[in-house]
């Protein structure tokens, strides 16, 4: 699986380069978009309840969490207003990490208005990733997909832009097997998140 997505020929883009790009095939007429996440530590700097969340203060940081419910909602209605039906599959390792017990909470306000997201438990394909982890990538229907690429410090900094159509139709469909094995977000989230104490951020 994804054995393709790793022989095919990219271009690295630039964060801005990247977004624009994004934009472009996101409005072009596409009629879905995947997104693989697959990292477990990463930074979001400028996002209030990610900042509360780095400097230890937990309560704030989902309390801050609905900020960003008028943003998504819009999202989710341009997205319906295009025609595009968008899926995310999170995978999470055990034990769970810091900045994914913090995620899986903004997560699930997306959940909550409407998002299309499911969770895949990272011991259950041990087997799919016995050479290799399963790619950070998002497809943007059958044009183009994007390898999300961070700095060393966690940073988002652009994306491996690939264009190869059969790279893309068969990460696509190495997505659908996933997304399909991955279980309910609500479900997971209920059993393995709510219950945890309030992590602790280690600088």
């Amino acid at each position: 699986m994804f054995e393709s997505f790793r022989r095919s020929a990219s271009e690295y883009l630039e964060r801005p380069a990247y977004h624009a790009d994004f934009r472009r095939h996101y409005e072009s007429g596409i009629r879905f978009l995947n997104k693989l996440e697959r990292g477990q530590s990463f930074k979001e700097r400028g996002f209030p309840s990610w900042e509360a969340f780095a400097a230890g203060e937990w309560s704030r940081a989902l309390t801050l969490v609905d900020e960003k419910r008028d943003i998504y909602a819009a999202q989710f209605r341009k997205a319906a207003e295009l025609g595009i039906l968008e899926r995310r599959l999170r995978v999470v390792e055990f034990p769970v990490t810091p900045y994914v017990q913090w995620e899986l909470f903004v997560l699930r306000l997306r959940v909550e208005l409407g998002d299309h997201i499911r969770v895949m438990d990272a011991r259950k394909i041990s087997d799919i990733e016995s050479e290799c982890l399963v790619p950070e990538v998002v497809i943007v229907g059958d044009e183009v997909m994007y390898e999300v690429v961070y700095d060393d410090d966690g940073n988002a900094a652009g994306a491996n832009r690939i264009l190869d159509r059969t790279a893309i139709e068969e990460t696509s469909d190495g997505f659908d097997v996933l997304y399909r094995r991955g279980e309910s977000f609500m479900e997971f989230f209920d059993r393995e998140i709510a219950p945890l104490d309030p992590p602790t951020i280690v600088h």
